[in-house]
């Protein structure tokens, strides 16, 4: 679950960690009252959305003027950045930077830790730092009997900053970021830039935080803060219906039991120069109002030009797959072209069954995998 960069820094602020002075506005007479507020000459106008790359977008605007500000408050409110509309921004006091750094707390899975990952090249994407100059960017793994007492602390300081004023303002930052991240349970915890003002302050003038899904029962104050998308409402609804479903950019809409078998028709797909335009596992049930509900969830995806319904008979049987196919279509209004594989208990039967109906029957997965790469073109 990500979250805003404004409720980041709430929760940066309630743990210590130092920010810059921000409103949150969501008219362009609001962005005017915060420039009054803030009361400074400079500010800087920042959509807030769930995505990167806000600045490169235009998202991100430095003001002079409380109506240079009303302005950029109202351009920006207009925007969409990566398709999600700007509804909301925040004004912040410009700061004066003198250098620019990158730190982060991230669950690594390659190690099953916790990685600390610093870099005096911030402000700019961490992925490009990465590639083009790796020996820049400080790992450091973080054994969670440990954590980051202060010698350690101190250690990391000294790994980023010689001057010794830094040292002991960036220790306590790692440290309560650290705290932050174990207690509320996060994936990420991210400052880009931390920045050294002119005035020898470090300060986090950006936040972001992504939450582990699967704790959040006992998050209820991070919860609180979800503001799902469009495509997530979906995949929340999936879920409900007892499906696992994930959006993809492709146009073969995939149905499928079982996750493996699932990940293993996309796979093909691709071998086969197609691309799938989702994953969808709809467990072992081969109910009719099922099938329904989950053809009308592919439906519902524009860029969806075949489906691929790829099956595995074990305990489910291949005839009953097929009757509940034949039922649920029989509701279902649609010319998309549907390719429909069955394998495993009775599946001749299942096969003869679909046979002169709207379905496209192969036997082997390769079979259909090429039949529907080929309807998707």
């Amino acid at each position: 679950m990500k979250i805003h960069e404004y409720q980041a820094k709430n929760l940066f602020s309630t743990y210590g960690i130092p920010v810059e002075k921000y409103v949150l506005c969501n008219t362009p007479d609001e962005v005017q009252t915060a420039y009054d507020r803030l009361s400074e000459q400079r500010v800087v106008v920042k959509a807030q959305v769930l995505t990167g790359g806000r600045g490169k977008a235009g998202g991100v605007k430095l003001a002079n003027s409380r109506d240079e500000a009303k302005l950029l408050g109202k351009n920006i409110l207009a925007m969409k950045i990566k398709d999600l509309p700007v509804s909301k921004v925040i004004v912040c006091e410009a700061i004066d930077i003198s250098s620019e750094y990158y730190v982060s707390f991230v669950v690594d899975r390659n190690t099953k830790t916790v990685i600390l990952m610093m870099s005096a090249e911030g402000g700019v994407d961490i992925e490009e730092v990465a590639t083009q100059t790796p020996e820049k960017i400080h790992r450091f793994s973080i054994d969670p009997l440990v954590g980051v007492p202060d010698y350690l602390a101190r250690r990391f300081a000294f790994a980023m900053f010689d001057e010794i004023n830094q040292v002991r303002q960036f220790a306590p930052i790692l440290q309560k970021l650290y705290q932050l991240f174990i207690e509320k349970d996060a994936s990420l915890a991210e400052i880009n830039p931390l920045v050294l003002t002119k005035q020898g302050k470090l300060i986090a003038i950006d936040a972001k935080m992504t939450f582990d899904d699967n704790a959040l029962f006992r998050q209820p104050q991070i919860l609180a803060l979800f503001e799902p998308t469009e495509e997530e409402k979906v995949e929340a609804n999936a879920k409900e219906k007892g499906f696992s479903y994930v959006h993809l950019d492709g146009e073969i809409g995939c149905m499928v039991n079982g996750a493996g078998l699932a990940m293993a028709t996309m796979d093909m797909i691709k071998l086969y120069s197609g691309t799938p335009a989702n994953f969808l596992d709809i467990g072992g049930s081969s109910n009719p109002n099922k099938v329904i509900d989950a053809m009308t969830l592919l439906l519902k995806d524009p860029q969806v030009k075949v489906v691929l319904i790829n099956i595995f008979g074990g305990i489910t049987r291949c005839d009953d797959v097929a009757s509940g196919l034949l039922t649920a279509f029989e509701q279902l209004q649609t010319d998309i072209p549907v390719i429909v594989r069955l394998t495993g208990t009775n599946e001749k039967e299942g096969r003869e069954m679909l046979r002169g109906s709207r379905f496209e029957v192969a036997e082997m997965m390769g079979e259909a995998v090429r039949l529907a790469v080929k309807r998707g073109q």
